[in-house]
């Protein structure tokens, strides 16, 4: 029985450039995907919360209820430092750039936007406070021109060791810009 789905002759008709059907260009979206380490991390943080989770029940069936209360409560906040973990980085839409960091978001709309380039610099390895020669993607902002902000690095938890990966990250934030910013 020939399967022809899995076999080498089969005709592609798949347009990698068309948009899909179905892409709303005004839904935020992540232009690549999270890195290993950044998967990692949050796996780990994700079991250390079931483990929690698991205390908290067995607090709360042998001793006070206050105490499993804590406990659980732990466990929510190691669970929303994952996810949020998950959801930092650079996010496009039609509106505009989001960057998301751990803590902080800021959204600047494509008028706002002077440029968005690749440069050569010292860059922070996994976040940390060492500094390694890599590159970066920078955004310039027209009110804040002198002081650029960093969006992407080659060391950062998406991209260290995946050279190419942020190139096709950079090069798909710098076609983002190019299409929507005004003038």
């Amino acid at each position: 029985m020939p399967l022809p789905f899995m076999t080498a002759d089969r005709a592609y008709e798949t347009a990698d450039d068309a948009p899909l059907p179905f892409e709303d260009r005004e839904r935020w979206r992540r232009p690549y995907r999270p890195g290993p380490w950044r998967v990692a991390t949050a796996a780990l943080a994700l079991l250390l919360a079931s483990y929690v989770l698991f205390a908290a029940v067995v607090i709360a069936l042998t001793g006070s209820v206050t105490e499993a209360g804590v406990i659980f409560g732990v466990s929510l906040l190691v669970i929303a430092a994952a996810l949020r973990l998950l959801r930092m980085g650079v996010w496009v839409s039609a509106r505009g750039l989001r960057h998301a960091r751990f803590l902080i978001t800021r959204t600047v709309s494509w008028n706002r936007v002077a440029a968005v380039r690749t440069v050569q610099q010292p860059v922070r390895y996994l976040g940390l406070p060492r500094t390694v020669q890599g590159q970066a993607l920078i955004l310039v902002r027209r009110d804040r021109a002198a002081e650029p902000a960093t969006l992407l690095t080659t060391h950062g938890a998406d991209f260290v060791g995946r050279a190419e990966a942020f190139d096709r990250a950079a090069d798909a934030v710098e076609a983002w810009t190019a299409e929507n910013r005004p003038g």
